[in-house]
């Protein structure tokens, strides 16, 4: 599995970082909702409860089919999450019945479609890192500078893969090659999302060792415009798209393949076409190189050695990245 590299840090740390529900806390940053129509939206917070758990549960608590609940996000299991889940509105008094002792529905509201996968603005974290000495904080603080200024690598972080990762990998490409048959349509898909991820990271790697200082812009980039929403391709790169970079306008993108997405050109090209599989049938899509986190706090407990930040990324963005990047090592 390639190596998550993250430059501009020279120093590693050996800080303490576990997921559980007090060290780990996400809550997703919600769409604006319609507050009418025909689906019941849930503000649910959970403790060491994943996504798929969740849906099971109330799935079958109402007497339906799993399909039938919409989610924003995916949520891990070994934290503390607070998600939006829909639900058809015809089901409101029944909901009010349901009980569990990780599952706690905070809100509702009406909203006039289901919820979709992407549909919410990002995710806050609050994670704690143990046994952090003074120098060490120090250094933290000196790394969220840079984290702020320039942003951070875009990675799949670990959960990506799963603990079994070139197992995976490998039984993904079998999949993709047509020499293994897997029924769970879920379990395949997921599979070949890791395999389509793991390109997305061996090329972020090779970009990023460009230029140590600051992420090389190519003639044939595909950028994401963030204020719009899209992506377009310059053929040369100019003093106003290295302004805008710089301005975080502007973001260059890195190719998930697969099919119905768009190449980059020219030098940028040379690099991405190393990182493509053209067996891949699932829809391939382009994912930002660099995000930049909102609103990074660090508060220190010199006592107890913890670390507490607090910080918003961007939707499918990895927080255990920000802190690989603090501690400049991978976790897994």
């Amino acid at each position: 599995m390639i190596k998550r590299f993250y430059p501009l840090n020279d120093k590693t740390l050996d800080f303490k970082f576990i997921q559980n529900e007090e060290d780990f806390i996400v809550e997703e940053q919600p769409i604006k909702f319609s507050l009418s129509g025909s689906f019941l939206v849930l503000k649910i917070k959970k403790t060491n409860c994943d996504t798929w758990e969740l849906i099971d549960r109330l799935a079958k608590f109402l007497g339906i089919y799993s399909n039938e609940i919409g989610y924003a996000g995916l949520k891990d299991k070994r934290a503390t999450t607070t998600q939006y889940i829909s639900i058809p509105k015809k089901y409101s008094k029944e909901i009010k019945l349901f009980k569990n002792k990780k599952i706690e529905i905070l809100e509702t509201y009406l909203h006039n479609q289901k919820l979709n996968i992407g549909d919410l603005e990002g995710n806050r974290f609050k994670i704690n890192l143990h046994n952090v000495e003074v120098p060490d904080i120090n250094h933290i603080q000196k790394i969220i500078k840079v984290i702020t200024k320039n942003g951070m690598p875009n990675y799949f972080g670990y959960q990506r893969f799963g603990k079994d990762v070139m197992e995976n990998l490998d039984k993904a490409k079998s999949v993709i090659y047509g020499e293994e048959i897997i029924k769970d349509r879920k379990l395949a898909k997921m599979l070949i999302s890791a395999y389509q991820s793991s390109f997305f990271n061996a090329w972020l790697v090779e970009r990023l060792k460009l230029d140590e200082n600051e992420f090389k812009l190519l003639d044939g980039d595909i950028f994401m415009d963030l204020e719009k929403d899209k992506l377009f391709t310059p053929k040369v790169i100019t003093e106003k798209i290295t302004k805008d970079f710089k301005d975080s306008k502007i973001v260059p993108t890195g190719l998930l393949p697969g099919r119905k997405v768009f190449k980059s050109i020219g030098e940028a090209l040379k690099i991405e076409e190393k990182y493509d599989d053209l067996y891949i049938q699932e829809k391939g899509y382009r994912r930002e190189a660099i995000v930049f986190p909102k609103n990074i706090s660090c508060k220190y407990d010199a006592s107890k050695k913890v670390c507490s930040l607090d910080f918003i990324l961007p939707k499918g963005s990895y927080a255990t990245v920000l802190v690989e990047f603090l501690a400049n090592r991978n976790f897994s």
